[in-house]
């Protein structure tokens, strides 16, 4: 989480706020009356399983489909009556990386500068600004076809930010790159929220959501399962623990009468102890181990994590994370 945005966000204006968005296709309910609200300069994560309706959101709050129902206001403007004056204040990065084989990365930037109305010398000036920010500047002149994936996104996000909005929308933005180049995107995206920008972020990518994002929302089928920063989302989830392994079975057993509540295993000489996750917590644990005769050998927390959250929120089978080789593409919108 950006450390800039650690202080409380609830006086901050609103960049991105929606209220009881609908979309359907046909008889398939894709958003069912969802709430948000988005403080200027933070990083909103949204997850949720294929099909859930994330891309929908974006395109819905990015002007590029309309909702059924409900309203939605971009930095304060409306996103059906204003929608000139919203694409002015946002850029969008999607799921895979726009940009232009053919072209080189320079002439990619320049193309968005014109896209942009800039004049060439401001346009030229951006796009040396940008190649330098993104670390491509020897890679300027040559072909985009000749890039790795994670050139591809940086650039796709670089030519995001040629028109300088104060807002972004990326969607699944690090799919398909190794863990060296998510990292890579991460940190531009934390340097993008440190100026200010509003980051709104769909991903797959569990770890993702947890490492940048100031608050999480859970969406599946259509509707809005939970909201809150990471740490709020886990404390909504049961089975958190301290686990306390012993030398021999004689302390085990001692232990075990103690903590009347822990589950043991014998085969790996362990108890687990039930535990919020607190400091007041641990240290109960720990005193009562000092104050007796018990001899621990080790002693870890365990507390949920967003794999639970997100297993137990929308009740999928197989969880996405941070190590899937591909995120898929949101199958249904």
């Amino acid at each position: 989480m950006n450390t800039a945005t650690q202080v409380s966000t609830t006086t901050r204006a609103a960049a991105i706020s929606a209220i009881g968005l609908r979309k359907s296709y046909g008889d398939k309910v894709v958003l069912d009356g969802i709430d948000l609200r988005i403080p200027e300069g933070t990083i909103f994560a949204l997850l949720g399983p294929n099909g859930a309706g994330k891309t929908t959101t974006v395109e819905i709050l990015s002007t590029l489909i309309t909702a059924d129902g409900g309203e939605a206001q971009i930095a304060g403007h409306d996103v059906v009556a204003d929608a000139d004056e919203v694409r002015h204040q946002i850029g969008v990065t999607g799921q895979f990386a726009a940009v232009d084989g053919l072209l080189t990365a320079e002439e990619n930037l320049l193309l968005m500068a014109d896209l942009h109305h800039l004049s060439k010398r401001e346009g030229r000036r951006r796009a040396a600004d940008l190649l330098e920010r993104f670390e491509l500047t020897e890679a300027a002149r040559k072909n985009v076809a000749t890039f790795s994936g994670g050139m591809r996104r940086k650039l796709d996000l670089a030519m995001t930010l040629v028109g300088s909005p104060r807002i972004i929308f990326l969607d699944e933005p690090t799919t398909g790159l190794d863990p060296r180049s998510r990292r890579v995107m991460w940190e531009l995206i934390r340097d993008q929220v440190n100026q200010g920008v509003t980051i709104f972020l769909t991903t797959q990518y569990l770890e993702e959501a947890d490492q940048l994002a100031d608050r999480i929302a859970v969406l599946d089928h259509g509707k809005l399962v939970a909201e809150g920063t990471a740490a709020e989302l886990k404390r909504l989830i049961p089975g958190g623990h301290i686990r306390v392994q012993f030398a021999d079975a004689a302390h085990l057993d001692k232990a075990a009468d103690l903590f009347g509540v822990a589950t043991r295993d014998d085969e790996s000489l362990t108890l687990q102890i039930p535990s919020d996750g607190s400091i007041t917590n641990l240290r109960a644990v720990l005193d009562v181990l000092d104050t007796t005769e018990v001899q621990a050998e080790s002693l870890t927390v365990h507390t949920p994590d967003l794999d639970d959250v997100f297993l137990t929120l929308t009740g999928q089978q197989n969880a996405p994370t941070a190590t899937s080789a591909t995120a898929q593409k949101e199958s249904n919108r």
